[in-house]
């Protein structure tokens, strides 16, 4: 018993802990999609489920921490004629699927090895599992809980509902759904408006096809993750993790599938985060305040007064509690930066202090951080409250201030209390929280010219149409870990991979 209590969001209640096999735990999250790059948005459940995986850890358990790569059949219920986002942007991008997929993915590594968090132990592709998804869907056809029309298949949602409680997780009631779920060109091939594609036929337009028992076409998006979650983690595992917009229609189908393949619930524990606002408006392109990472961290975005460090912004995240939702503001950053500044000194300041030889009494100031480190497992067993954990390193702060400035005596903490408090420090900080310190920015300035001169000789290139000198240069800087980026006005930034 690890004394864990975390907040079902199937059962709305907090609940104890208990894995499926003792000592051993099966977490899967929900990756990105990889059709563009990460932004604000992705920042926190990735930062957030980081954090249960080190935990977990830290608490001794061994964990299979799975995060997919959606890099195909990622797209809304819009018919017959569905365009998958990695497809989609492929054409406007004119690239290769795969050549998009890359990119994208090498900058969704970039941004987590920044916010250091730690890698999965399994990072499987959607595309690299097309076979398992197939096989998973026609189980699912024999079981008569799909159909198939024109090539696509498409799992029957009132069937299922009639038989399985449809809805516990996202609150929604099947009954409304088959009221308000709006007229959709194609729609009429399925059974009712509220069924979800298994499998898509492919439009002779679509560049992401493959082979199936129903003809040429691709995965839909629920059955990836629900394929893919069983090979590695099993018909039933411990936590399913993701944002709160993932709970429906994503998560609710994917309960639907794998229970029908696996005759029970695969999840006994989900965990969602809450969402990223900006000045009190939800994140999206018709606000224009979607900020990519990549504009996040070097301060190239009109609502940006500077760049922000990304151990900077994880800590902003982590000062709020994963399920509250977390409003953006430069005002925010900056506070975050000025705490974090102040927190990690003491740190510093901490590690420099040396036991006092005199035997004293325990103080009240000694008795106080003790019992300020016994909370530290107490927030963070009731359902991961970093911001408490770090509300409580933070009244430690001025006792260490004070030994160091001399405004309290060094016996005021004992020799035994002091040693608790480096190894409280260390662990919380860098093993738990994953926070580093804020060191300054390199000086690109030289590599920024070289860039430049690169980035000439291929536009150079580009306009004698010697495309081979030109991809050339694109994948050998990409091979370097620098990613070439053409812009719409014409001009081409770069990232660090």
């Amino acid at each position: 018993m690890s004394g864990l209590q975390l907040y079902n969001s199937l059962s709305r209640q907090k609940e104890t802990f208990e894995p499926l096999v003792p000592g051993h735990v099966g977490l899967y999250v929900c990756g990105p999609t990889v059709s563009g790059e990460s932004h604000l948005g992705h920042a926190r459940p990735y930062v957030t489920f980081d954090i249960v995986h080190r935990y977990l850890k830290h608490l001794g358990f061994r964990v299979r921490y799975v995060r997919n790569i959606t890099d195909a059949g990622h797209f809304e219920e819009e018919g017959r004629e569905a365009e998958d986002k990695v497809a989609e942007k492929a054409k406007l991008e004119r690239l290769e699927p795969m050549e998009l997929v890359h990119k994208y993915t090498s900058l969704f590594h970039w941004g987590m090895r920044l916010f250091n968090n730690l890698e999965p132990s399994i990072e499987p592709t959607a595309t690299g599992h097309i076979i398992e998804q197939q096989r998973m869907i026609e189980d699912i056809m024999q079981k008569g809980y799909a159909y198939e029309v024109n090539g696509s298949v498409y799992f029957d949602v009132k069937k299922y509902a009639a038989d399985y409680p449809y809805g516990q997780l996202s609150g929604r009631v099947i009954d409304e759904l088959l009221e308000t779920t709006r007229e959709l060109e194609g729609q009429d091939e399925k059974r009712n408006k509220v069924d979800f594609a298994l499998w898509k036929a492919a439009p002779p337009q679509h560049i992401q096809r493959w082979p199936s028992p129903w003809g040429e076409g691709f995965p839909g998006w629920h059955i990836e993750c629900s394929a893919m979650a069983s090979k590695y983690l099993g018909s039933s595992f411990d936590i399913h993790g993701g944002g709160m917009d993932l709970q429906f229609p994503h998560h609710e189908s994917e309960i639907a599938q794998s229970t029908i393949a696996h005759g029970h619930a695969p999840v006994r524990y989900w965990m969602h985060n809450n969402m990223i606002t900006i000045n009190g408006k939800k994140m999206g392109k018709s606000y224009n305040n979607v900020i990519k990472l990549t504009e996040l961290f070097s301060g190239n975005h009109p609502m940006l007064e500077q760049a922000y460090h990304p151990m900077v912004v994880r800590f902003y995240i982590l000062q709020t509690h994963y399920r509250s939702t977390l409003d953006f503001s430069n005002e925010a950053l900056q506070a975050s930066e000025k705490a974090l500044r102040r927190l990690w000194e003491a740190y510093e300041i901490l590690g420099g202090l040396v036991p006092s030889s005199t035997t004293t009494i325990a103080s009240e100031t000694d008795t106080k951080i003790r019992a300020l480190l016994t909370e530290l497992d107490e927030f963070m067993n009731d359902d991961f409250n970093t911001a408490k954990v770090i509300a409580n390193l933070f009244e430690i702060v001025p006792v260490i201030n004070g030994i160091k400035g001399g405004q309290l005596k060094p016996e005021t903490l004992s020799a035994d209390t002091l040693t608790q408090l480096k190894r409280a420090f260390k662990t919380w900080l860098e093993d738990i929280l994953g926070l580093q310190g804020l060191q300054p920015a390199a000086d690109h300035s030289k590599l920024d010219k070289a860039i430049s001169i690169l980035a000439d000789i291929r536009k150079d290139a580009r306009v004698r149409k010697d495309f081979a000198t030109s991809d050339a240069i694109r994948n050998k800087l990409s091979e370097a870990g620098i990613l070439l980026k053409d812009e719409k006005d014409g001009s081409i930034s770069y990232t660090l991979a």
